[in-house]
């Protein structure tokens, strides 16, 4: 063994297997040193939350502020086993402390509670606040119905009832000086029954109508609301316009009904005594019998389920029946020559009412004159007529009263 220490060779050999082992060592360490900030720096994750609400801490009882965010965004890093939950749960909070601090503008920090082993950054992360003292007044709250024109024709909102009336506002001195009305929004567009306790948020603004933000107890109130339908009889008024045909009289024109339940609003309905039909043209009627007409309703009135009336309708008729024939009865053997007319032939004319009237012809009339026990010679005979289910109602003229003959 002491002759290796004093060989030069065994010495050489030595030293170089210590200097391999040197570099072995240093190498893996270094190598290891990079491999564990590699991991550690993979093992980091980061996320961003938007809506993070901010508490404020302060003496609620005496003070109010303003300016402090409702919400502000976060940026979280670290361990995902250690973050995630964390982010998922929102077990953390975000808030200002004001405790201590006097009225007037201060600049604070917002701050939070969350461990150590996170890094959290917060946009932004200081803030212009504005502390005063504490005011608190009741208003009376008032109702809006918006929509009022859309509401069904005919309908009309009656009484209403808000519980409770009135609200207590709690804010700065500044904001409760500054309220000039506190009012819900009640819309009424297309409603046709009564709003029965409809929930609505009360809200808060200036006399020049800016929205005003307060804390306001209770946040909401109930509105109840009539909603009437009115009626009213009213009498129905008959329109027409042009002439009758030539040959017609007009006897009657009377509607089915004399009056018509007619909706509208109270106002609408105190000034209405009668609504008219549509206008009827009365050059177009020819005939007796029944017509159908609308309603000329005014803005806002409404009739249910009647959109047209039964009008009856009565014409007086003129009708001429030209070249009815001429019978002379009771000649026997006995030669007539007619001298008046000559053609034997007359016009008829009758005036009744166009029912009867209408379907008259000649065929139904039959004219004659008696010339029974008559000598020859020439004789003025008075004009007789016979009508096929005669009215009395019907009036019958013929050309001549008399007709002149010649019997031989």
């Amino acid at each position: 063994m002491d002759n290796w220490f004093k060989s030069k060779w065994f010495v050489r050999l030595v030293s170089l297997s210590f200097a391999v082992i040197l570099y072995i060592f240093v190498n893996t360490t270094v190598n290891s040193t990079h491999t564990d900030s590699a991991v550690s720096k993979s093992n980091t994750e980061t996320q961003t939350l938007d809506d993070v609400p901010v508490e404020i801490r302060m003496d609620n009882d005496n003070y109010v502020v303003s300016g402090v965010p409702e919400f502000v965004t976060v940026s979280l890093e670290g361990p995902p086993n250690y973050l995630r939950p964390i982010v998922l749960q929102r077990n953390f909070e975000v808030f200002v402390d004001l405790e201590g601090l006097e009225e007037g503008e201060h600049t604070v920090e917002i701050q939070h509670d969350v461990s150590n082993q996170l890094k959290m950054t917060i946009e932004p992360s200081e803030i212009d606040v504005y502390i005063e003292e504490k005011a608190e007044k009741n208003f009376e709250v008032s109702v809006d119905f918006v929509n009022q024109d859309k509401l069904p024709a005919g309908y009309e909102l009656g009484d209403y009832t808000i519980n409770p009336s009135e609200v207590t506002i709690t804010s700065s001195r500044n904001i409760i000086e500054r309220i000039g009305v506190v009012k819900v929004f009640v819309d009424v567009a297309g409603v046709k029954e009564p709003i029965e306790n409809q929930e609505l948020p009360v809200n808060i603004y200036d006399v020049q109508g800016n929205v005003l933000n307060a804390n306001v107890t209770p946040e909401k109130v109930k509105v109840s609301t009539e909603v009437n339908h009115p009626s009213k009889k009213v009498k129905l008024d008959i329109k027409t316009k042009g002439e009758l045909p030539e040959g017609y009289s007009l006897i009657s024109l009377k509607p089915k009904i004399e009056e018509v339940e007619v909706f509208a609003t109270s106002d609408i309905l105190a000034g209405m005594e009668s609504i008219s039909t549509e206008e009827i043209d009365l050059s177009q009627i020819k005939e007796t019998g029944v017509i159908k007409v609308g309603l000329a309703l005014p803005e806002g009135v409404v009739v249910p389920g009647k959109d047209t009336i039964e009008v009856g309708v009565e014409l007086e008729q003129t009708k001429t029946l030209e070249d009815v024939p001429v019978h002379v009865d009771g000649i026997d053997g006995q030669a007539v020559e007619f001298l008046k007319p000559k053609d034997k032939k007359m016009d008829v004319t009758l005036v009744g009412n166009e029912a009867e009237v209408g379907g008259i012809t000649k065929d139904d009339i039959r004219l004659y004159a008696n010339g029974s026990g008559l000598n020859k010679g020439q004789h003025n005979l008075p004009v007789e007529i016979e009508m096929k289910a005669k009215s009395d109602d019907i009036s019958i003229s013929t050309e001549l009263e008399k007709i002149q003959v010649d019997i031989e």
